[in-house]
């Protein structure tokens, strides 16, 4: 099994969650309106006034055989729209309850 974690742009919207549903993910964990700022460009997301927008983000716990494909469709939403914002990180995990 391996978690992603998602973190992206709110101007996504639900697009990241119907993104997971096309690829057959079902379960996750979502936070909103959390700030934050990339580690090498773009603009920060501190919901203030000078930084308006936010972010989401998403941690799912996914088959192994299905995590590059999610893994893979991320990363051609961030291609598709590179301005916005939107980082996937994965690795694995070794128990669960």
């Amino acid at each position: 099994m391996k978690a992603i974690f998602i973190a992206y742009n709110q101007a996504y919207g639900e697009e990241i969650v119907g993104l997971l549903e096309e690829n057959g993910q079902r379960g996750f964990t979502q936070w909103l309106d959390i700030q934050g700022r990339g580690s090498q460009e773009g603009e920060p997301h501190y919901g203030d006034h000078a930084w308006p927008t936010q972010n989401y983000a998403i941690l799912t716990m996914v088959p192994d055989e299905k995590a590059a494909g999610l893994m893979e469709a991320l990363k051609r939403k961030d291609e598709e729209f590179p301005g916005l914002g939107l980082r996937a990180y994965q690795w694995s995990i070794e128990q669960s309850v």
